[in-house]
C-alpha cells in the first residue's frame, strides 16, 4: 500500500465526470488508498486529469494555480443554454464567410487579463447552492464576472462554422465561456462542441493514460508518476536520517542551502517527506507527507 502514493495522469474519456474516474481508481486501490483529482473537466471533455494517490492529495493545491492547456472547437452560429454542446439551442444566426485574418483578429482581443462571465450552468455557488441547480429549476441566476488570464489563445484550423483554436490560460478559465465570447464577438453567436484538456502544469497529455488501460494495481504502478513531480521548481533538500526523524516530528532543522523562500525535503532514501519554508536560519516544516 505505501508504494501506491503519487499522481496518475489519466485520459478522461467523454461522458464520465472527474468523480466517475476516481470511484474507478478507488476500485483498483482499494479504500485505505486516498485518491482525489485536481482540476475538473466537464463530462463532455476529454484529456489530462491528474489523480493524486495517497500522501500526494496533499499536494493538490500545488496545481490551483498551475497553467492549463486546451484545444477545443468553437461552432460558430448556435449559441446554447450551457455555451457548450450539451445544452439546448436558444439562438440560431448565419456564420458570415470570415476570412483567417478576420477571426485571428478577434481571437487577440481574448489574451491577455480580462473579467469573464461564468456559465451559468456551473459548480459555482450562490447563495449556498450550485449555480447549475438553479438553472435547472428555472431559477435566474446571476454571477459575478472574475478576472482570469488566458497566456495564449491561437487558431489552429477552420472549416467554418468550426473554429479549432488552442488555449493556454490561468486558473479559473471557462473555455465554454470563451466560445460563446468569441461567437458574440463574430456577431453570430457560438459555443463550445467539443474539448480536450492538453496540459495541467507538469502533467501532459502525452503521459496520460486511458481508463481502458487501467486494469489492476500492477498496471496502475507502472504509471504512477512521483508526488515530486509538482514540485519540480522548489529547491531539493537531502537531509539525513536526524533530520529526517525531526521533520516528521515537526521540529525545524538549520538551513544551509541558498536563500530560497521554500524548499521540498527528500530522506536518505530519496523519499519526499516534507515541504520547508524558510524561518530564519532555519527550514521549518509546513506540511510532512511521510
Amino acid at each position: 500500500m505505501t508504494a501506491l502514493t503519487g499522481f496518475l495522469v489519466v485520459d478522461k474519456p467523454a461522458g464520465l465526470t472527474s468523480h466517475d474516474v476516481v470511484a474507478r481508481v478507488r476500485r483498483l486501490v482499494g479504500r485505505a488508498v486516498k485518491v482525489g483529482h485536481a482540476g475538473t473537466l466537464d463530462p463532455a471533455a476529454t484529456g489530462v486529469l491528474p489523480v493524486a494517490l495517497g500522501s500526494a492529495t496533499r499536494l493538490i493545491d500545488q496545481l490551483v494555480n498551475a497553467r492549463k492547456g486546451y484545444r477545443g472547437v468553437v461552432r460558430l452560429g448556435v449559441q446554447t443554454t450551457t455555451d457548450d454542446a450539451e445544452g439546448e439551442p436558444v439562438a440560431t444566426l448565419p456564420v458570415p464567410a470570415f476570412t483567417s485574418t478576420e477571426i485571428v483578429a478577434v481571437l487577440a482581443r481574448f489574451r491577455g487579463e480580462m473579467l469573464q462571465q461564468p456559465p451559468v450552468f456551473s459548480a459555482l455557488h450562490v447563495a449556498g447552492r450550485r449555480a447549475y441547480a438553479l438553472a435547472r429549476a428555472g431559477d435566474q441566476v446571476t454571477l459575478t464576472p472574475r478576472l482570469v488570464r488566458i497566456d495564449r489563445l491561437e487558431l489552429l484550423d477552420w472549416a467554418l462554422p468550426d473554429l479549432t483554436i488552442e488555449v493556454e490560460c490561468g486558473k479559473g478559465v471557462y473555455i465554454r465561456a470563451l466560445a460563446r465570447d468569441i461567437g458574440a464577438a463574430l456577431s453570430c453567436g457560438g459555443h463550445l462542441a467539443s474539448l480536450q484538456r492538453t496540459f495541467v502544469g507538469p502533467f501532459r497529455l502525452e503521459q496520460a493514460v486511458p481508463l481502458t488501460m487501467l486494469t489492476d494495481r500492477s498496471c496502475l504502478l507502472n504509471h504512477l508518476l512521483p508526488p515530486e513531480t509538482v514540485l519540480q521548481d522548489w529547491l531539493l533538500v537531502q537531509v539525513d536520517a536526524d533530520d529526517a526523524n525531526r521533520l516528521r516530528h515537526g521540529m525545524v532543522i538549520t538551513a544551509t542551502e541558498p536563500n530560497a523562500p521554500h524548499a521540498r525535503a527528500h530522506d536518505p532514501s530519496g523519499k519526499l517527506i516534507a515541504l520547508l519554508k524558510r524561518d530564519g536560519d532555519n527550514w521549518r516544516p509546513v506540511k510532512v507527507l511521510g
